[in-house]
């Protein structure tokens, strides 16, 4: 059987990187997209090519750009013959006080998390469609499920948006592609290392496991919802956060 092809965004670090080690541990072809991170993204594709024995391939998009994400599933199915797993991980946060936060933030945040979802869902669901086969995984956040401060309220709009979006998707796209989201709580990425040492502790106190989660927890999640020990879910959200 060939080995089955991912498109993991926003996957030089973090979370997406933990995606496309894990994909890659189990003999899956990636593309790892990225921004404005080139040099961790060459870095990524050389460890998991030389690791996991692989093919891998980087690609510069921004997936709120419609135009750069049809180009970027083009260039995974030209590389590759076909487009099986997409994960769609890219997603910012411009945290700041409610009376702060205005109009060009919620259209940002809500054009790359939510948007660009739906863009490399829709343009890679064409030759998924073709292949009658198709698996997608959107990352979400607990976020999307609670609402924890207002501080992130555009962000918690918009990952309420992706498992509603998730939802319909998987009816849309049913019965060959499946469409489930996975939404994590607190974890141990860069970005969230900078968190207040205080602020961590008190977070950490509020979880059931008395931790952050680490981004392979995460991607070992995801890999499952790709896996066909997953052939009967879609339209779900699994919520993986120790229990918060």
């Amino acid at each position: 059987m060939k080995k089955r092809i991912a498109l993991v965004t926003g996957s030089s670090r973090g979370i997406g990187r933990a995606i496309v080690i894990e994909l890659a541990k189990r003999g899956v072809n990636v593309v790892i997209n990225y921004v404005n991170s080139e040099a961790s993204a060459n870095e990524l594709k050389k460890y998991v090519m030389d690791t996991y024995g692989v093919v891998a391939e980087t690609y510069k998009c921004d997936v709120s750009n419609e135009y750069s994400v049809k180009e970027m599933i083009d260039f995974t199915v030209d590389k590759f013959g076909r487009i099986d797993y997409v994960v769609n991980n890219a997603g910012i946060a411009l945290d700041c006080t409610l009376e702060d936060k205005t109009k060009s933030n919620f259209i940002r945040t809500l054009d790359v998390n939510l948007i660009g979802t739906f863009l490399v869902c829709k343009y890679a669901a064409k030759y998924m469609k073709e292949n009658k086969f198709g698996r997608i995984v959107n990352i979400s956040s607990t976020n999307g499920i609670d609402t924890f401060y207002e501080e992130s309220i555009d962000y918690d709009a918009s990952k309420a948006a992706v498992i509603n979006l998730t939802k319909n998707l998987a009816k849309a796209y049913a019965p060959y592609i499946l469409v489930n989201s996975v939404a994590p709580g607190w974890v141990n990425t860069e970005m969230n290392m900078e968190l207040d040492v205080d602020f961590i502790k008190k977070e950490e106190d509020k979880i059931f496991l008395r931790r952050f989660a680490e981004p392979n927890e995460i991607a070992k999640v995801v890999a499952f919802l790709l896996s066909d020990d997953a052939s009967y879910i879609t339209g779900e959200t699994i919520r993986v956060d120790g229990g918060y």
